[in-house]
């Protein structure tokens, strides 16, 4: 059997920068033990599959440890992939998925995703997570991550984690978020415990990370990045129940995966 695969960087306009994320179209939904096995072998942060269903397209994310819930930048990935490289009419497609369904539209380069939003809850302070991140933040919050905020954008850039304790720490992930110096807000997003030491930008992220900042902020659209070695850009609207997490994507590769 052969399954189309496409790499695509997403949120950002250049190659080599953004979230790269591996796209699957598959005719049929595979063995579970499969789609993790090529997850591991591809090992980007997330590959993503889809299956056209009479509703729309069921999309499913794993990365190379585990499948998970949401996942923004493969997201935005496999709409690029839909209605560029394959095809698809219209500006606009609906995945279902284990968080309800999500909807992309494009407009221009950007493709903008309609995301729940996650609002997080302030927790007590946490010496293990800050032992772990090497900084102690002003406030720590919970939603499916935890979220640790700094004072400057220089702390957030400055942290370096030791992910074998960070790991340990009993949460998802952890987001660490900072106003920006030319933006409204940067983040950081650590996930030792998913197999994601660092990812590069996290559209999932923004679904906690937009309603803190709107309200913090006092603004609904904002525009922020998240500064990982590679970089990236994304465009927030907080929308009540609802978050849009917009940014643009490149295609790198396209090509074929073997199996039996």
């Amino acid at each position: 059997m052969r399954i189309p695969l496409y790499q695509v960087d997403a949120f950002t306009s250049r190659r080599f920068g953004g979230n790269p994320a591996a796209i699957c179209a598959l005719p049929r939904w595979l063995p579970d033990s499969l789609l993790q096995a090529i997850a591991a072998e591809n090992n980007l942060a997330e590959t993503a599959y889809f299956v056209q269903e009479p509703d729309g397209y069921r999309i499913r994310w794993f990365t190379p440890g585990v499948e998970v819930d949401l996942c923004g930048h493969a997201t935005l990935a496999s709409a690029l992939v839909l209605m560029d490289c394959m095809g698809l009419g219209g500006e606009s497609v609906v995945f279902n998925s284990r968080s309800g369904p999500l909807t992309v539209t494009r407009d221009g380069p950007r493709y903008t995703l309609d995301f729940p939003s996650r609002p997080a809850a302030p927790l007590a302070d946490d010496e293990a997570l800050a032992a772990a991140l090497g900084a102690t933040p002003l406030a720590v919050l919970k939603a499916r991550d935890t979220m640790a905020v700094f004072e400057t954008q220089a702390q957030v850039a400055s942290l370096a984690p030791d992910m074998k304790a960070l790991a340990k720490v009993d949460t998802f992930a952890v987001i660490a978020t900072a106003p920006g110096d030319d933006c409204d807000f940067v983040s950081r997003f650590f996930a030792p415990r998913a197999g994601i030491d660092e990812d590069p930008v996290t559209g999932s992220a923004h679904s906690t990370l937009t309603p803190y900042w709107s309200a913090r902020l006092g603004k609904k659209d904002m525009f922020a990045r998240q500064i990982s070695p590679r970089g990236g850009e994304l465009w927030l609207t907080d929308r009540g129940e609802r978050v849009s997490i917009s940014g643009q994507g490149v295609l790198y590769m396209t090509g074929f995966i073997e199996v039996e």
